[in-house]
C-alpha cells in the first residue's frame, strides 16, 4: 500500500510555519507497512485542494490530509472533497451535540460557524476527537482511502493512535520498513559515501540514505519486507560493514545523538565533566544537558566571554592572553586545566575561537576553533578550522568538542593514551 499525505493551510506556505505533521504521519504509516510516495503542501484554495485531491487519489492507494477541518470559512478540505468526489456533505446531529456539550463544559456557547464542524460527507466515518472539536473522517472510494485529519499536533496524533490505526491494522499489510540509524562525525559526506558505497550495493533490495547536518553524518538503511527474520540479517550485517569501513568516526548505531554517547562514556568510566566555554557561549552545557540523568555526570560550565573572566574564573594568567591571544592553545590548555581544578571534574573542556562573522586576521581567521580537555594525566588541545557563518561554527565547534571527549574515553579504552 503507497500514500501521499496533504498538509492543508495558506500559513504553511509562508516562513512562520512548518508542516511537522507530515513527519509523524510518515513515521507511523511506515511502520504500518504504508510507503509514502509523495506529500504536498496546499493554501486554502478550494480550486487548488481539489486538483490536488484528485491527483493524490490517481496514483495514492491511501490519501491523508491534516488540516482545513476547522469552523471558519477558510478550512474548505471538507468541502473541496465533496467537489472531488461529487458527494453531499450532510449535517451529524451526533456530532453537533457532542461539539455543543464540549462548549458548555467549558461555559461557553458554540458559535454559529463550529456546525460546519459536524458536516460529514455522505458515506464516510466520522472518526473521534476527543481533544478538539473537529471530527475526522475515514471515506472509502473506488478501492481508495482518504482520511481527513484536524491540523493541530496533539488532535492529529490521538485521532491517528486511536481512529486511523485501528482501521489501517486490519487491512492486513503484511510488509514492513526496517530502517537502522548510524551517526558519523569528522568526515565530510563524500568520504562517508566513498567508504560505504561499496557495501551497500552488495544489497541491491535496501535503499540507503545519507544526510548531512552540521558536524555529522546520517546514514539510514532501509529495507522494505514480510520477512523480519531476513530483513534483520541483512541491515545487521550492513551496519557490520559500515562501522569496519568508518572506523572509530562511527559514533552510534542506533540514532543515539553525540551527547547522549558522551554521557553513556561518562557514567560507565564513573568520570565527570565541567566546561570553560567561550564562542560556544554555553551550548556544550546546553547539550549535556539536554540528556536526562546528566546530573550525575555534569558538574556545570561557565561561559568565560571576556578575557577578564577567563582569568577570574578559570584562573587563566593574563599574560598569557596577552601574549598568545584569547585564541590560542596556550589559553584552551589553560581554561581546561582551570574549569577542572575548580570544579574537580575527573575532565575538563574548553572551547575557543572565532565565530565570526568579524574578528578574524590573517594569522586567526573566521572559524579558528580551539578545543583543550584536561584530566589526571594531561591536557590535550586541537585546532579545528570550521567552515561556515557564525551559527554554523559555534555548531560545529560544540560538536567537535563533544567528540573529543568520545574519542577521549574510546582511545583509553583502546590503550592509545
Amino acid at each position: 500500500m503507497n500514500a501521499e499525505i496533504i498538509a492543508v493551510g495558506s500559513e504553511l506556505l509562508t516562513p512562520f510555519r512548518i508542516d511537522t505533521n507530515s513527519l509523524f504521519l510518515t513515521r507511523e504509516l511506515n511502520k504500518l507497512g504504508v510507503d509514502v510516495i509523495r506529500k504536498a503542501v496546499v493554501g486554502d484554495d478550494r480550486k487548488e485542494l481539489r486538483r490536488v485531491l484528485q491527483q493524490a487519489m490517481d496514483v495514492a492507494d491511501l490519501v491523508v490530509c491534516s488540516g482545513g477541518l476547522g469552523p471558519t470559512e477558510d478550512d474548505l478540505t471538507r468541502e473541496a472533497l465533496a467537489d472531488t468526489l461529487g458527494r453531499r456533505l450532510v449535517r451529524d446531529d451526533e456530532i453537533l451535540r457532542t461539539i455543543q456539550e464540549r462548549f458548555r463544559r467549558y461555559g461557553r456557547a458554540m458559535p454559529e460557524n463550529n456546525a460546519r464542524q459536524a458536516m460529514i460527507l455522505e458515506g464516510a466515518q466520522a472518526l473521534r476527537n476527543p481533544r478538539g472539536t473537529a471530527p475526522g473522517q475515514w471515506i472509502e472510494v473506488k478501492g481508495r482511502v482518504v482520511v481527513l485529519l484536524p491540523g493541530p499536533p496533539v488532535e492529529l496524533e490521538a485521532m491517528f493512535a486511536n481512529e486511523v490505526r485501528p482501521r489501517l491494522e486490519k487491512l492486513g499489510h503484511r510488509r514492513r520498513l526496517y530502517v537502522r540509524d548510524l551517526r558519523v562525525t569528522g568526515l565530510p559526506e563524500s568520504e562517508v559515501e566513498q567508504r560505504v558505497t561499496s557495501i551497500y550495493r552488495q544489497h541491491p533490495e535496501c535503499d540507503v540514505t545519507i544526510l548531512s547536518a552540521p558536524g555529522e553524518i546520517q546514514l539510514h538503511p532501509r529495507i522494505w519486507s514480510e520477512d523480519a527474520a531476513a530483513a534483520n540479517k541483512t541491515l545487521d550485517e550492513m551496519v557490520k560493514g559500515f562501522a569496519l569501513a568508518l572506523g572509530e568516526n562511527l559514533f552510534s548505531t542506533s540514532g543515539e545523538s553525540i551527547e547522549e554517547v558522551v554521557g553513556r562514556e561518562l557514567q560507565q568510566h564513573r568520570a565527570t565533566i565541567a566546561t570553560a566555554e567561550s564562542c560556544t557561549g554555553g551550548m556544550v552545557a546546553a547539550r549535556l544537558t539536554n540528556v536526562p540523568g546528566s546530573s550525575t555526570y555534569f558538574l556545570g560550565g561557565v561561559v568565560c566571554y571576556s578575557n577578564d573572566l577567563k582569568s577570574a574564573w578559570t584562573g587563566v594568567s593574563p599574560d598569557v592572553i596577552e601574549a598568545k591571544g584569547a585564541v590560542s592553545a596556550e589559553v584552551a590548555v589553560a581554561l581546561a586545566e582551570g574549569i577542572r581544578r575548580n570544579t574537580r571534574a575527573t575532565v575538563g573542556l574548553s572551547i575557543t575561537g572565532i565565530a565570526g562573522p568579524g574578528g578574524g586576521t590573517p594569522e586567526k581567521p573566521v572559524g579558528l576553533v580551539h578545543i583543550g580537555l584536561a584530566d589526571e594525566r594531561g591536557t590535550k588541545e586541537r585546532a579545528f578550522q570550521f567552515p561556515g557563518d557564525r551559527e554554523r561554527v559555534r555548531s560545529f565547534a560544540t560538536i567537535g568538542a563533544l567528540d573529543m571527549v568520545r574519542r577521549h574515553f574510546l582511545y583509553a579504552a583502546l590503550g592509545k593514551g
